[in-house]
């Protein structure tokens, strides 16, 4: 059974860097594309990043590009998510998220396995 696991969240000052980790257990990294979405409470889940299998491919939501970066390392069998020039609009629940299909994709409907979050607090 495939379990992501996320670490790193927590409270920053505006302009401040976060970095989260995503672990998966029960399956080999390198097998899927992996995405960082994050939730507001009473809003939909948005998506913020994704990698490719073989790290070749990145996309990301077009307020966070620049500032944060993804990336992972399939001996590790982890994924990050380096948030830099943090905002307060960047306050939310981040999820990480694997998928097995053939592209990356930004729409979370693709996704099979989700972590249980992490928060993200940026004071302003």
């Amino acid at each position: 059974q495939v379990q992501l696991v996320e670490s790193g969240g927590g409270l920053v000052q505006a302009g401040g860097s976060l970095s989260l980790s995503c672990a998966i257990s029960g399956r080999t990294l390198g097998n899927y594309h992996m995405g960082w979405f994050r939730q507001e409470p009473g809003k939909e889940r948005e998506f913020v990043a994704v990698i490719s299998r073989s790290g070749g491919t990145t996309d990301y939501l077009d307020s966070v590009k620049g500032r944060f970066t993804i990336s992972r390392d399939n001996v590790k069998n982890t994924v990050y998510l380096l948030m830099n020039s943090l905002k307060p609009e960047d306050t939310a629940v981040y999820y990480c998220a694997a998928d097995k299909g053939t592209y990356v994709s930004r729409w979370f409907a693709s996704y099979d396995h989700w972590g249980q979050g992490t928060q993200v607090t940026v004071s302003s």
